[in-house]
């Protein structure tokens, strides 16, 4: 039997990160993804929508495990990968990986019009 850990939502608006990634181009991109994110962002027609998805996971991500941007939170640490069917997950690095990479991680993301919105949910073991 598991037990939730924690829930974390986020929304983003798409056109923020078009802004962003226009003024600050890899500098931004950079200090927030992971070069595989940044390859797969940028290969794609719409990139500011994925870049908006995947910050928006990490944001959920980070209130998921309770501490926001602090802690052992970094950008970096959490990176979002699609499997070959489009679903995606969380890739963990660091000491991310070692304080949450044993527990289940669920990750579901979604796209309307001008926004995107992350969902994470972290299950753990049930101990008794």
């Amino acid at each position: 039997m598991s037990a939730i850990f924690g829930i974390g939502i986020d929304i983003e608006e798409i056109a923020r990160f078009a802004q962003l990634t226009e003024q600050w181009g890899l500098r931004f991109e950079r200090r927030v993804f992971t070069e595989e994110e940044i390859r797969y962002c940028n290969g794609k027609i719409l990139p500011a929508q994925h870049y908006a998805a995947r910050f928006a996971a990490k944001e959920a991500f980070s209130k998921a495990i309770g501490t926001g941007w602090t802690g052992a939170f970094r950008w970096t640490d959490v990176e979002v990968r699609n499997d070959s069917a489009g679903k995606p997950s969380f890739v963990l690095h660091n000491g991310l990986s070692d304080q949450f990479g044993r527990l289940g991680i669920h990750l579901s993301l979604s796209h309307s019009g001008a926004y995107v919105a992350a969902m994470v949910v972290i299950q753990q073991d049930h101990m008794e």
